[in-house]
């Protein structure tokens, strides 16, 4: 039997999981499911990565230790995994002792290759990345430096590490990337890191001092191994590499396919590939880097209220609408928005009305005309011909897409099956034949034309759409063994006695009624939620500097309903401008002249692209807005205290 090996990123657990970490895990999920439909030997790992100074530093803020952080969090990525289904067969965390002794190995084998020495280390770090970043990448503002990929501001670093010997294996990722162009995808990522490789690599930091949560060098225990070399080395040491027991290890590597995202091609495109070089093991068959996942059209995140936990959406919607979305509105591979609109809209047309639809309306028919039976008959007609060619085609573009990963397009061939199977029904008009005693096997051809149509489509869609695979086999007498790529002839189905109907298997929503799922917060909305006090200690309260302020100038903003400019003079201070969302309590003409009440050293923040630097202060009834002014004529820029 043929083998894949198909992988996920392990997931960092420094965050809860949200749709977009769910969404690498259920495309790795489809395929796998795709592959088992073909009747390939899968196996399909996942897990979380728990090591680093970040986990630490968070820990710490949590007051507890490290362990019972990330025994917290990667049970919520492995309880989630299972709710929603996901068929992986190991999750491997790095805080297991087999990882921790494979990895040390691993190192241990670097090392004794003469890939890794001892050297000192002075750059620019990035925590929450646990990167670091040479001079010319990094971004520059106002005097300080940024990460390029996170934007937060870096950290000075000089510490004694080791190093492994990146550059020693440049030449041979060249010869890699020019001999198999496929190792990495989709192209244009392939290309990033193949100007990443020409320009030359240097030397990795492999090992930290500055904090101990990580795997101890076997040697040298004071340096604990760079989380990221940790991290790479998941991938076999879930198949027990290096250990008594790998016989996982030589049964499915190297792996056919890791699945990642864009952010992390770097390590999984050249420097794992260099690891495995180096410790003299096959490489993966291919990477590939699919692109961010935003919702709405915001970067994912708690703030902007778009963090949803993927089980609401599931609850809502169902597995199967969620998963069948994801791939088709989303281009595999390239940056893509997860909408809930577009989502009821692909829920109503293509799952109620296309799918659904042509599974009620022929079962309903069968039930009326046949008493549920189907039957095949000889009574063919050059549309029925049609039909079977639609078939036969679209079946044959589904496998080829589907093997190259274009979800996309292949899921539109399947429609294109269900378009045309709806059609169909149009054109042969069921109705009329029924009415005619003569055309009684004619009328029984076409509905078992239908249910083979919508069945070969049940198995097309299982790996992408199990629950509704089921469903679809359910009412037709056929059990879960027949989704099986064998079994997509067209004319296969055998006599059935009784179909069941029930309901169907989607309904339309009513959008006026729908209550929806993600509610974005309104960026105007936001200047009144940083009014909202909570109970703090006076050290936190000694950090924010209040200060009187005299109103000289206020005007709309516009194409906003909420948002007030404000010209302000802080006597000393200097003049400032704010944005306050105040325009349906106040006018301009009657805010010029008011003393009021500012936070004078906020950070400044831009709404509706007007930078505001410092938020006023006001209270709110369920009715009206009141700024807080002075009751006394006194100068602008004094401190409140």
């Amino acid at each position: 039997m043929k083998k894949f090996y198909v992988t996920t990123p392990i997931y960092y657990v420094n965050s809860e999981p949200h749709i977009g970490s769910a969404y690498t895990t259920i495309v790795a999920d489809i395929i796998a499911r795709y592959k088992r439909m073909n009747n390939f030997d899968v196996f399909f790992l996942t897990g979380t990565d728990e090591h680093g100074q970040k986990i630490m530093q968070s820990a710490k803020e949590k007051n507890i230790s490290p362990q019972e952080w990330v025994d917290k969090l990667s049970n919520k990525f492995k309880n989630l995994w299972k709710d929603m289904e996901i068929t992986n067969d190991d999750f491997i965390r790095t805080t297991d002792k087999k990882h921790e002794e494979t990895v040390k190995n691993f190192v241990e084998k670097l090392k004794n290759k003469g890939d890794i020495y001892k050297g000192k280390y002075e750059g620019w770090y990035c925590i929450p990345c646990e990167t670091f970043w040479n001079e010319d990448d990094i971004e520059k503002k106002d005097g300080k430096n940024y990460c390029p990929d996170c934007h937060r501001e870096l950290k000075w670093v000089e510490e004694e590490n080791y190093f492994f010997k990146l550059s020693k294996y440049n030449d041979a990722l060249l010869k890699l990337y020019e001999e198999n162009p496929n190792f990495v995808q989709p192209d244009f990522r392939r290309n990033e890191m193949y100007q990443i490789l020409k320009s030359g690599l240097r030397d990795l930091s492999i090992t930290r001092t500055t904090f101990d949560w990580g795997i101890p060098l076997r040697d040298d225990p004071e340096h604990v191994i760079y989380v990221w070399v940790d991290a790479l080395i998941n991938y076999i040491s879930a198949l027990g590499y290096s250990t008594d027991n790998d016989d996982k290890f030589k049964e499915y590597w190297p792996a056919d396919l890791h699945l990642i995202g864009k952010e992390i091609n770097r390590f999984h495109s050249i420097i794992w590939p260099a690891m495995l070089i180096s410790a003299e093991l096959p490489l993966p068959k291919q990477i590939f880097a699919h692109g961010w996942l935003t919702v709405n059209g915001e970067k994912i995140s708690k703030s902007a209220g778009n963090a949803i936990e993927p089980r609401l959406l599931m609850d809502k919607y169902s597995k199967d609408a969620i998963r069948y979305y994801l791939l088709r509105d989303i281009q595999f591979g390239r940056d893509g928005d997860f909408s809930e609109d577009n989502l009821i809209t692909r829920y109503n047309a293509d799952l109620a009305n296309d799918l659904s639809n042509l599974v009620h309306r022929t079962l309903s028919m069968a039930n009326k005309y046949f008493e549920g039976k189907i039957l095949k008959t000889n009574s063919y007609e050059d549309i029925d011909k049609r039909l079977h060619s639609i078939i036969d085609e679209n079946c044959k573009k589904y496998y080829d897409l589907m093997d190259n990963y274009n979800f996309t397009q292949a899921l539109e061939s399947v429609w294109e099956i269900i378009r045309f199977s709806n059609k169909y029904i149009d054109l042969t008009e069921p109705w009329k034949l029924a009415k005619d005693p003569e055309k009684k096997e004619r009328l029984s051809l076409v509905l078992y034309n239908l249910v083979d149509s919508f069945r070969i489509v049940s198995i097309l869609i299982s790996p992408i759409m199990p629950e509704t695979a089921e469903k679809i086999l359910f009412k037709i007498g056929l059990k879960n063994d027949h989704l099986n790529s064998k079994n997509t002839k067209i004319g296969i189905l055998p006599d059935i006695e009784k179909v069941s109907i029930g309901e169907p298997i989607y309904q339309r929503i009513d959008i006026e009624k729908w209550n929806k799922v993600i509610i974005m917060k309104n960026k105007e909305e936001e200047v009144m939620e940083d009014n909202v006090i909570s109970l703090i200690d006076f050290e936190d309260f000694s950090k924010v500097d209040l200060r009187v302020a005299k109103i000289l100038e206020a005007e709309d903003v516009k194409k906003s309903k909420k948002l007030l400019k404000l010209q302000l003079d802080l006597g000393e201070l200097g003049k400032r401008q704010i944005v306050a969302g105040i325009k349906q309590h106040y006018t301009p003409e009657e805010l010029i002249g008011k003393k009021i009440i500012v936070v004078a050293n906020l950070k400044p923040a831009k709404l509706m692209g007007i930078e505001s630097n410092g938020m006023l202060l006001a209270a709110k009834n369920s009715e009206k807005l009141t700024i807080l002014t002075v009751d006394r004529d006194i100068e602008p820029g004094l401190k409140v205290s």
